[in-house]
């Protein structure tokens, strides 16, 4: 087992098979209200609003996804930010629980893969910040800040606690305007699915709880957990206020998958498990595949682990990521592997979790 956890590993003529799917039931845990603005992903016009919905007192949680779309007649710097408007009747509290904020970049892995690590990773804030009624701020005072330029994404990945109602906004305007100046100017909100993007809306599932049926055992050979794939399992659904209408989240992004999976060994072999960019050639914005999850622990520690660990993406077969090798129970009995997951900003899905039974002490493949 020399590979690191997160190396691409080459498994020639193993990757693109079918192999016995996991069954799994899906549980939507409690969470927060989960809002998503990519939808358009790319702001064309200099000033705009590019996602308003509004929020009840409670937790929010919140996925900004926008680019600098404007090209015509010149293409110009901008600033993307988010702000939030006090509309109940009293004093708004706002707390952050979960902060991610990304430079903008032209580089969307990179920022994909970052994002969801850092979001992973922290532990929030005492800081309470007050905002009087009808009055608005900036959520992230770091996008107030950026220059954001032409085809640069703007990620942050937020989740935050109020207790009065609001209403959030995604707004595109000049570097002197700070956001909640532009929100008092600007009226349009841009209508959806103008190229590109996942969704934008409030949702109604922020959470999950994936409990695999049945215990996999390795004398039945690989196996495979598929989530965010649009048919097994669906993509969320929930309300775009512009419109009136339902609202898909193509993707699930932003969504977190809290994995429970039992397992044992029969036959005295370990587990490793893969990933892989199953959608390589689909086209041109599936060529590389980069993500992050918590991992935990097998012969690696647990974890946040950014895959692949060693290089920015991995590109299609015989490429694959190492993410982690359980060893067998001495005695054969069942093990339970737990894990966090959520799709991967910037990647195309699905990106299949594969379960391959493994000869601890070979080391010629892993």
């Amino acid at each position: 087992m020399k590979s690191k956890q997160g190396a691409i590993v080459e498994l020639p003529g193993f990757l693109g098979k079918k192999y016995s799917p996991i069954e799994y039931q899906k549980i939507v845990l409690p969470g927060p209200q989960y809002l998503i603005s990519d939808d358009p992903e790319y702001i064309r016009v200099p000033e705009a609003i590019a996602f308003r919905e509004p929020v009840q007192p409670g937790a929010v949680r919140l996925y900004v996804y926008n680019v600098n779309g404007v090209k015509e007649p010149t293409k110009i710097d901008r600033k993307i930010t988010a702000v939030i408007k006090n509309t109940g009747k009293g004093v708004m509290h706002l707390r952050m629980v979960k902060y991610s904020s990304q430079k903008p970049s032209t580089n969307y892995f990179q920022i994909g893969k970052q994002g969801l690590a850092d979001y992973f990773a922290s532990t929030g804030s005492n800081v309470v910040r007050t905002i009087k009624p009808g009055e608005a701020i900036p959520i992230d005072e770091k996008l107030e800040k950026h220059v954001v330029k032409y085809d640069e994404l703007v990620h942050g990945f937020y989740e935050f606690v109020i207790d009065q109602p609001g209403e959030v906004s995604v707004v595109q305007t000049d570097l002197k305007t700070s956001g909640p100046a532009a929100l008092k100017r600007i009226t349009n909100v841009l209508p959806p699915k103008s190229q590109s993007g996942a969704g934008r809306g409030v949702f109604g599932v922020s959470n999950y709880h994936i409990v695999t049926e049945g215990v996999l055992d390795t004398k039945n050979g690989p196996a495979e957990l598929t989530v965010a794939d649009g048919e097994k399992d669906p993509w969320v659904v929930g309300f775009e206020s512009s419109t009136g209408k339902i609202a898909k989240l193509a993707g699930n992004y932003g969504v977190i998958y809290e994995v429970e999976m039992k397992w044992k060994s029969t036959d005295g072999k370990g587990l490793a498990l893969v990933t892989w960019n199953s959608r390589s050639d689909d086209n041109q914005w599936c060529g590389g595949m980069a993500a992050t999850m918590v991992m935990g622990k097998g012969k690696f520690d647990a974890g946040i682990i950014q895959l692949p660990s060693d290089q920015l993406i991995t590109k299609k077969a015989p490429e694959a990521i190492l993410v982690q090798v359980f060893p067998p129970a001495a005695n054969g009995e069942e093990q339970t592997i737990k894990f966090t997951y959520s799709p991967p900003g910037a990647s195309c899905l699905p990106t299949p979790l594969i379960f391959i039974p493994i000869d601890m002490k070979e080391t010629s493949r892993l």
